[in-house]
């Protein structure tokens, strides 16, 4: 996500105005019709105030139609193609139900739903109470995305059974492994073809039956309802996102750090949800009375009706458990006794400071090089303590040049994005001053976002790394250090693509002041696109790399690019800026940089056995023993190869810096060290990493390769 502080007055304006008639017209109203209020509010928005509206109309109604129905049924296994037939004659008015038309498709898709969930567990335990026959080796399509929906009962009888076959299969081939590994005096090594089968079967039963029952409850009219409006929002386009209370707020933790829970870290182990740690000083951790291995059965808020959450999800379970400073949330465990507790605790703030910037030295030969991590562009305003990336990796920097680094990566692999503020002041670490971004709002007014601080932190050798899932602020970054070529973007061919700038817009009532929190939750709502200083848009395109390294996820449809509904790419005029390096110098160095790549035999390895991956994925599955274990065999191989190829033999000789020693090392909270401490144990033997370092050798950036920046 990317966030903007502030908004010119007029936009202010006119959100207040939607905000406080949508406030006074629900105060009092039945359910459906805060539903349908609600979603008139959010249209109106879409259509006058996001950056690229679609027309509101009938073929915009059938858009959402289609969408919603794939959402609620993707793999066409649950609803026939008659009931489709039967649900069209919504297709043209959910345009009219979103301008203030009573609320009937989505009610109408729920209540069919349900009735088929009914037919469909039946239909599951009747086949899952017979044996499989894997001796024939066949081949069938389970593609959706190659698939109607069933035309009878028979045909989805016909695709259960497949999806059944194929869930046991997977399972019993496990459980044979599991027997051929047993020593002689485990009950498993006994164990015939027959019983083990049967044993897949009962999990896979297993399974479905905590999933249908997790599905009867939480999937509410209200989760329904929430559903539908994002279906509409994200037709818009796929960053546009309505967030309910419950999840408005869990998105606000995610981008500050910090939450107010009970300080117990969870896992989900066979449909249950266990602590497996308690943060030491947190509510939990005070009581005495939690421990690690408790189950979690249910969750109450306060005095209210506590939740069983037996089969949920573990993100579930964690937004139950979370809520506002100071509140009471009242937790059933059962211990390891078989008893149960009830354990009533206070929420208090749990400061999740592993999202934040962390850093680390790596000697290599004569050189030592800094290595920092960054997960999130986050940005806590809420707090005048609150943590900043940019305050944060500045401090990181500082720390690094006191060891003398000979140069520092910035890793922003897999970071999603977040603060627009402050990926702008992290530029400004490392240029003079001057544009970072250009951003253009729906009127097609643009300005550029600018660097004024004249001084520049660190001036040394700099890489950063990318993949395919560093998107948003990650890409504003790497784009701004690459149009300086003030570093060497090094990873896959290009970063995910969102080049939009989305708003956070208040619905309903403030229910807490202190967390901007309300009523009906927010929109995230798309009111601008952002630009490079060289004028290309990073939407769609991303950010291709300097320096590229194949890597497992380049054939997964998983960019922006591969989301029709995403925004177009475009761009505007270049901004005023200059350069750092020398332009043949740094082209040089890339060529260099990319040699070494192309005669690196692991990088290849993965390159050639990522293709093949691809293929196999795009197969037809296989029901027969024989077949499947064949395939099995050859992906298991494949995906080894590319985990041994993308590992080195020899870790690297990475370390945490004294001044850290105390919080990775003697760290109250024991569990948090150790995972610290495990963090960098795998980090040490990243290969990507090392190619980072070595071709930071190469770059060997000084005097003779830096030419004047132009100065603003």
């Amino acid at each position: 996500m990317i966030s903007k502080k502030g908004l010119p007055f007029l936009l202010v304006l006119v959100f207040s105005i939607v905000f406080f008639a949508f406030k006074y017209n629900s105060s009092a109203t039945p359910a459906d019709e805060r539903q349908q209020q609600l979603l008139m509010a959010i249209g109106n928005i879409l259509e006058q105030k996001h950056y690229d509206p679609q027309i509101i109309n009938d073929d915009f109604s059938k858009k959402v139609f289609n969408e919603y129905i794939d959402n609620t049924d993707p793999e066409k296994i649950i609803l026939l193609k008659q009931d489709i037939d039967d649900l069209k004659i919504y297709e043209t008015k959910i345009d009219d139900e979103i301008h203030g038309a009573p609320l009937t498709f989505y009610p109408a898709v729920g209540e069919l739903y349900f009735k088929r969930v009914d037919e469909i567990i039946s239909i599951y335990r009747d086949i899952l109470s017979r044996p499989f026959d894997f001796s024939v080796n066949e081949k069938v399509q389970m593609n959706p995305d190659k698939m109607d929906y069933p035309a009878n009962n028979e045909e989805r009888i016909t695709r259960w059974n497949n999806k059944l076959k194929y869930a046991t299969l997977t399972r019993f081939v496990d459980l044979q492994e599991q027997r051929n590994k047993a020593n002689s005096k485990d009950t498993m090594a006994t164990k015939t073809d027959a019983q083990l089968e049967k044993m897949a079967r009962e999990r896979v039963l297993s399974s479905l039956d905590r999933f249908y029952s997790r599905i009867k409850t939480k999937l509410t009219p209200e989760e329904q309802f929430n559903s539908f409006v994002n279906t509409i929002t994200m037709i818009m386009d796929p960053h546009t996102e309505y967030f309910p209370p419950v999840e408005k707020r869990a998105f606000d933790e995610e981008l500050t750090g910090r939450f107010y829970g009970i300080g117990a870290q969870l896992k989900q182990q066979d449909g249950q949800t266990m602590v497996v740690s308690l943060v030491t000083g947190s509510p939990a951790w005070k009581s005495k009375e939690v421990d690690v291995n408790d189950i979690i059965t249910k969750v109450g808020q306060g005095d209210k009706e506590p939740v069983d959450v037996t089969g949920y999800e573990l993100e579930d379970v964690v937004k139950l458990i979370r809520g506002n400073k100071g509140a009471v949330v009242k937790i059933t465990f059962k211990k390891a006794d078989g008893t149960t507790k009830v354990v009533s605790l206070i929420r208090d703030e749990i400061v999740q400071d592993e999202i934040f910037a962390r850093s680390t030295v790596i000697n290599e030969g004569n050189k030592k090089i800094g290595y920092i991590f960054l997960p999130e562009f986050y940005a806590d305003y809420q707090r005048p303590d609150g943590n900043k990336c940019s305050e944060d990796v500045a401090a990181e920097v500082v720390k690094l040049k006191a060891e003398h680094v000979d140069g520092i990566i910035i890793d922003l692999r897999n970071n999603g994005g977040g603060s627009l503020y402050e990926v702008v002041r992290m530029v400004g670490l490392f240029i003079p001053s001057g544009p970072v971004v250009q951003v253009r709002d729906r009127d097609g007014q643009a300005q550029s976002l600018n660097d004024d601080d004249h001084s520049v932190l660190y001036d040394g050798p700099l890489a950063v790394m990318v993949n395919e899932l560093s998107a948003s602020a990650s890409e504003i970054f790497a784009a701004a250090i690459q149009d300086y070529k003030r570093g060497i973007i090094i990873g896959s061919t290009s970063t995910f693509g969102k080049g939009t700038v989305q708003k956070t817009l208040p619905l309903g009532r403030p229910t807490d002041f202190k967390t901007d929190a309300t009523e009906y939750g927010a929109l995230k709502l798309t009111f601008e696109k952002f630009y490079r200083v060289n004028g290309g848009s990073t939407q769609i395109k991303g950010v291709s790399s300097d320096v590229v390294i194949p890597d497992t996820y380049e054939y997964l449809k998983l960019r922006e690019k591969d989301n029709p509904d995403a925004l177009k790419w475009d761009n505007v005029p270049p901004a005023q800026y200059g350069i750092v390096m020398n332009p043949d110098a740094f082209s040089k160095i890339v060529r260099d940089a990319n040699d070494l790549v192309e005669k690196d035999s692991a990088f290849n390895v993965i390159k050639k056995n990522t293709l093949l991956l691809s293929k196999l994925s795009d197969a037809e599955t296989n029901l027969g023993l024989k077949a499947y274990k064949e395939t099995q065999s050859t992906i298991k191989e494949l995906v080894k190869a590319d985990d041994s190829m993308g590992r080195l033999k020899a870790p690297m000789d990475m370390q945490f810096m004294q001044v850290d020693n105390n919080k990775y090392y003697n760290n109250p909270d024991s569990s948090k060290a150790l995972r610290y401490q495990e963090w960098l144990k795998f980090m040490r033997s990243d290969r990507y990493i090392n190619t980072a370092v070595k071709v930071l050798e190469l770059a060997a950036m000084n005097k003779n390769n830096r030419v004047d920046v132009l100065q603003f």
